[in-house]
């Protein structure tokens, strides 16, 4: 009888282990960062010296295992790419309006540099914001100079008035231009719908309340409806336009207090619903976006609103969507974990990877990534991405699997051994072959392609030059 509970708790421990191994390095998961330009970073910079920059951000970003960049192009009704409607950005330039010279266009250099890596990439745009206080003159191309009545000022800044029809088909029409024109991944809007409230001052929309009301007899249910058409219809552009391009939303990490809704988070502070007017568990729950990335900043512990607590309160309403965690850099690593001896990254990572709901997170802002702040960098290259991770399939997108590669060999060039296959041909788009994975096991290694730590690496091209060095140890290598 001991004999056998040993043999028991022998299988056990091995199980537990190899469970433990996975979860610690998984396959799948969201590994993201989020790259401003409002911050000024890029303002004004020669083209040459931007593009140095942004290759050098993410070559570090890549080997800190980040395989998605979330990169604003679209800040106040103006453009970090080409666009017909919406002028040059001065967050780029310097001046709203001014084109780059020379010429370049930075979204397109960041795709093509992010999938060269094996990136994706999510263009990040603000729906309603037209006007930040630090612009000074507005281009003569400036949706406000076409037609001011549909714009609103609030706490010095300038905004889309959200009730207006032709306000909303005007941002799925700059959704549409971009998804069409550019190979993007995904679309990406952050915490900014109705502005943050400023004490003292109500959003002028009266005007709109009586001329679009729609029935409503109360302001604040009808404002959440307003952003609710808008996201719907992003929705739909999306789909209609690539039905393989995400959708996605970073919402401020509170819904609501459980003080105002039983179904709320145990917190005190500004919520989504009232004050924001934005509804995302109903975006969740309708499948208006892919996926949902709250804005959770705080530290676990924190008094009004303890990350713990909303981690868990997220993890139960993800609603079927995807579900990933916007950290806060700096604050997580200023905070002491239960050991005051280590920050708390450790501790949100396995957190983020223990709740079944939950399969990523992404990092706010890029910046301290970059500088290694608390030895956050080398603490993801080293030990929480030390393995290469593939993002999340999104199988209700679609849950079909492409097709095999074809005619795998290993080939000898001057450089050393080269693995090269080819791509299965259709016309079907959502089954085109694009990334690539390359997993490798030592000789008399079982397969396992569902384990993180045998992934070498991802890839948008059909080769890859092996790490072949004296030939000495022989490796299976399987593309999938």
């Amino acid at each position: 009888m001991r004999a056998k509970t040993i043999f028991l708790l022998l299988i056990t421990l091995l199980l537990t282990s190899a469970v433990n191994a996975r979860s610690r390095y998984p396959k799948r998961e969201f590994r993201g960062a989020w790259i401003q330009c409002v911050n000024g970073q890029f303002q004004g910079m020669p083209a040459e010296k931007m593009q140095q920059l942004l290759i050098r951000q993410l070559n570090s970003l890549q080997e800190a295992g980040i395989n998605a960049i979330i990169f604003q192009v679209r800040a106040e009704a103006d453009a970090l790419y080409k666009s017909s409607y919406e002028p040059w950005s001065r967050f780029l330039t310097g001046v709203q309006g001014r084109v780059p010279s020379p010429y370049w266009d930075p979204m397109q250099f960041m795709i093509d540099e992010c999938h060269k890596r094996g990136m994706e990439f999510h263009a990040w745009i603000n729906p309603y914001r037209a006007k930040t206080k630090g612009t000074v003159a507005l281009s003569p191309i400036h949706p406000y100079n076409r037609n001011p009545e549909r714009f609103v000022t609030y706490a010095g800044q300038l905004y889309f008035d959200p009730a207006l029809p032709e306000n909303r088909k005007y941002i799925c029409k700059i959704v549409r231009d971009i998804v069409t024109r550019y190979d993007v991944d995904a679309i990406h809007m952050d915490d900014y719908f109705y502005p943050y409230p400023n004490p003292g001052e109500d959003f002028p929309d009266n005007i709109s309340f009586a001329q679009y009301g729609r029935g409503y007899s109360n302001k604040a249910d009808w404002r959440r409806d307003n952003v609710n058409v808008l996201i719907k219809e992003i929705h739909e552009t999306v789909r209609e336009c690539k039905p393989w391009v995400k959708f996605g939303i970073s919402p401020f990490g509170i819904y609501r207090n459980v003080k105002s809704d039983p179904n709320g988070s145990n917190t005190r502070g500004l919520q989504n619903y009232d004050d924001l007017y934005a509804d995302v568990l109903m975006w969740t729950r309708n499948g208006w976006v892919d996926y949902m990335m709250p804005q959770l900043y705080w530290e676990i512990g924190h008094k009004a609103a303890c990350y713990e607590t909303l981690i868990y309160w997220w993890n139960r309403h993800s609603n079927g969507r995807h579900l990933y965690i916007g950290q806060d850099v700096k604050r997580t690593m200023n905070a002491a974990d239960v050991n005051p001896k280590y920050s708390q990254l450790n501790h949100k990572i396995q957190l983020s990877r223990y709740l079944d709901n939950i399969s990523g997170n992404c990092f706010w802002p890029a910046h301290p990534l970059l500088e290694n702040y608390g030895n956050v960098g080398n603490a993801l290259k080293y030990d929480h991405f030390a393995f290469p991770a593939i993002i999340p399939a999104y199988t209700f997108i679609d849950d079909k699997c492409p097709a095999e590669v074809k005619s795998l060999k290993a080939r000898w060039i001057p450089q050393g051994y080269v693995l090269e296959w080819k791509r299965k041909n259709t016309k079907d788009e959502m089954q085109k072959q694009v990334y690539f994975c390359i997993y490798r096991f030592a000789e008399g290694e079982p397969i396992d392609l569902s384990n993180g730590r045998n992934l070498v690496t991802t890839t948008r091209e059909t080769g890859y030059l092996l790490p072949y060095q004296k030939g000495t140890e022989k490796y299976t290598y399987v593309i999938t």
